[in-house]
């Protein structure tokens, strides 16, 4: 199976070179810059399942870019999804399947109407990685999960593919049966961690331990399974209280990448993770005041600052 990855950041580095460093015919597709250093370093994975350095990866500029892929993983992030699609609109072809591990839910969206819903499928990852000052992917916990599947739940020939091509190579690769609520459940995780971390610039153990920081976050949490539900997408019961759970764990150090990328003044995914989610509750009215709705000013404060910063 051919694949490409877009991007050899935290993310696409990681699973990337995971498939490369077990035999998968992978290429990556890159900006000159983030070319030039993996030209010089190779990919390097730093990670509690062992560290790999890859010497000189498959790389592809956007203007080398030829022929059809059988699979396209896409892992960027979701404020760069437009230029991501015109990025690999040369690598679809028509049996080309695109893996999307952005997070939020409009992006699906976006990407049917660019290339037509028969080409995607839904995605989630569960991971933390970053790159380090020298360009090596750095996983930062003991999770590397990836999962996918048809959005209409189906077992179809592709999928078996994938599933066959992304086993046994050195990550946790699930096939999914409901992956539309997968990535619901993780969006739910996701904008109440980033939310709550954002707000109040602190980490989740922190939070809980000053008055009312339990009560603000789960209350955050609340909003966002009514968001869910609304939907069609309610979080099951033992996956609601695992997320209590790791949402207000006592002493806990754990941060959003959001929270991380916002001290260091760079972009921020707001709309899609908190924006999205906020407007797709706009419509029912409550009567509470919404902690959503606070997380949303903040970070379109920060957004707006930051603009005008240059």
């Amino acid at each position: 199976m051919r694949i490409l990855i877009l991007g050899a950041g935290a993310t696409g580095g990681y699973f990337g070179g995971r498939l490369l460093q077990h035999g998968r015919d992978v290429s990556f597709l890159v900006h000159p810059r983030r070319a030039e250093v993996l030209r010089r370093t190779g990919l390097v994975l730093r990670s509690p399942f062992g560290d790999v350095s890859l010497g000189d990866p498959p790389l592809v500029l956007h203007d080398d870019l030829a022929g059809p892929y059988d699979l396209i993983l896409l892992s960027c992030k979701a404020y760069g999804l437009e230029q991501a699609m015109d990025d690999i609109a040369a690598a679809v072809g028509p049996q080309t399947a695109i893996l999307p591990l952005l997070n939020g839910m409009r992006h699906l969206e976006l990407l049917d109407q660019r290339f037509g819903a028969e080409h995607v499928l839904g995605g989630r990852c569960i991971i933390a990685a970053t790159l380090d000052a020298d360009g090596a992917v750095r996983h930062l916990n003991d999770k590397h999960t990836l999962t996918f599947g048809e959005r209409d739940g189906s077992t179809t020939p592709r999928l078996r593919a994938i599933a066959a091509e992304l086993a046994d190579a050195g990550f946790d690769a699930h096939a999914s049966s409901d992956i539309v609520q997968d990535m619901w459940d993780k969006w739910v995780m996701l904008a109440t961690l980033a939310g709550a971390t954002c707000l109040f610039r602190a980490p989740v153990g922190t939070i809980v331990a000053i008055p009312g920081g339990r009560e603000a976050t789960l209350a955050l949490f609340d909003e966002c399974c009514a968001v869910a539900a609304r939907a069609g997408h309610p979080l099951a019961g033992h996956t609601r209280g695992t997320a209590q759970a790791f949402l207000t764990e006592s002493g806990s150090g754990l941060t959003a990448s959001m929270m991380r990328d916002l001290v260091g003044g760079d972009p921020i995914e707001a709309e899609q993770i908190i924006g999205d989610m906020l407007a797709r509750a706009a419509p029912v009215p409550d009567a509470r005041p919404s902690v959503l709705g606070l997380v949303a000013v903040c970070l379109r404060a920060y957004e707006a600052q930051r603009a005008a910063a240059g």
